[in-house]
């Protein structure tokens, strides 16, 4: 596959989302309780296949067999740490793409302290909000709203830049505009709707998106993270034109992910080069 400044952004995001149909990756989550129902739906949605599998016995067997691991700190306890850890190592290990959702990263000194352990194991990929971006950053623990944001995206571009540089991983900051960066490129993906806001584990749901991007094209990451945030944001675009609220979005969402077709794709695509 050619880079994306040789080609369009929606020809590109088509073609990777078409691998992920076809692939069927198998995207190995551990993550959080409130985000699991959505998390697989979307993930099945898509074409991809998730195996919630967080048991620290199981994983030398299962993960090295992953096409892609998608590690989300949102209900992070003391126990589930080690299995964390245990998956990104043998990831990396095999070769296998893994993604970090830092959730809430700059809440308190344990839960910051957790996920820079993570970002040590090399993520290929780092999806956040700004305040959480911008905690990983700077390594601080700040004024958090819970899983919520008190900046937004473009707020935390050189932190996300900063981050990346120190991690060697692409860099994603959701928000109106989602930003992403390797260090040196910037993009930014302007699909989506306000109302994805009111939906808990939307951005969850979107990390395991990423990751199931990244399993069918692993040496592109920063094109595979782009065209998942936007795919997601158009499914979320189409939703909304059928919704009445939060609970009606998400399973328009679910069913536009589902069906959503090459001229949708090519037509709504919105992510431009910033630098």
């Amino acid at each position: 596959m050619e880079g994306a400044g040789a080609m369009e952004w929606g020809p590109l995001a088509w073609s990777l989302l078409s691998r992920v149909r076809q692939q069927s990756p198998l995207v190995q989550c551990i993550t959080n309780f409130v985000s699991m129902d959505l998390m697989a739906n979307v993930l099945l949605s898509a074409g991809a296949s998730p195996a919630m599998i967080h048991s620290l016995e199981e994983l030398p067997e299962f993960t090295p067999n992953a096409h892609a691991l998608c590690i989300n700190v949102g209900t992070l306890t003391s126990h589930w740490l080690p299995a964390m850890k245990a998956a990104a190592s043998l990831a990396v290990q095999h070769g296998k793409p893994w993604v970090l959702d830092p959730v809430a990263a700059g809440a308190s000194s344990f839960r910051l302290k957790a996920c820079t352990e993570l970002v040590d194991l090399r993520p290929t990929v780092i999806r956040g909000n700004g305040s959480e971006i911008m905690a990983l950053a700077d390594a601080t623990v700040g004024t958090a709203k819970g899983v919520d944001s008190a900046h937004n995206s473009m707020d935390a571009v050189e932190a996300a830049k900063s981050l990346a540089l120190s991690s060697g991983a692409v860099v994603a900051v959701t928000g109106a505009v989602d930003i992403i960066t390797d260090g040196h490129r910037v993009a930014g993906a302007a699909n989506g709707v306000a109302l994805l806001q009111k939906i808990t584990a939307t951005g969850c749901s979107v990390t395991a998106l990423i990751a199931a991007f990244v399993a069918v094209d692993p040496t592109h990451a920063f094109e595979a993270t782009a065209s998942a945030l936007s795919i997601f944001g158009v499914a979320a675009e189409m939703g909304i034109e059928m919704a009445k609220g939060p609970a009606s979005l998400r399973v328009h969402l679910i069913d536009s992910l589902y069906g959503i077709d090459e001229a949708s794709v090519l037509s709504r695509v919105k992510i431009t080069h910033m630098k």
